[in-house]
């Protein structure tokens, strides 16, 4: 198995998955839980989130719920992701000086490799590393509540530039 065979999901026995759909009722108990009213607007950003590709910058997400939601501008965008963020229904990921990326925080937790080049971010679930992580923590008297690991390096198709 290649390098580029991994990407953008390791295929090991270690892999663990996860699964990311929400429901229209669970999108508006997201908004209830953050104290924000329930609008069409709002909706359709979240549904957007769901739907899209992983990982979206803001202006992305702008530009892809603005050709059906015309009245959304992109600091209400903007504001949004940050509100989600705040209250831990989106995670963003920050590569170098690229513009930050969004993605609904999942289910369960997982990894990311991150292109320095280009910015493309491949996610991964490794039950090894995390118990590793685990014994890490354990060794210096930590008990783990969360973290977050990203590998940085250059995409197979970085590399063959």
């Amino acid at each position: 198995m290649t390098f580029k065979d991994t990407l953008p999901r390791q295929k090991d026995p270690d892999l663990e998955t996860f699964d990311t759909d929400r429901s229209e009722e669970s999108m508006k108990r997201v908004l209830r839980n953050l104290n924000l009213k329930v609008t069409t607007q709002r909706l359709a950003l979240l549904r957007a989130l769901q739907k899209g590709a992983r990982h979206v910058t803001a202006q992305e997400l702008y530009e892809k719920v603005h050709r059906t939601h015309p009245e959304v501008g992109f600091a209400t965008v903007y504001r949004f992701l940050r509100t989600l963020d705040d209250g831990g229904f989106v995670t963003e990921t920050r590569v170098g000086s690229q513009p930050s990326r969004y993605e609904l925080t999942p289910k369960h937790h997982h990894d990311h490799l991150s292109c320095t080049s280009c910015g493309k971010i491949c996610e991964f679930e490794n039950k090894t590393i995390e118990k590793l992580q685990e014994k890490v923590a354990e060794h210096f008297g930590f008990v783990l509540t969360n973290h977050v690991l990203e590998l940085f390096g250059l995409c197979p198709d970085c590399q063959n530039k």
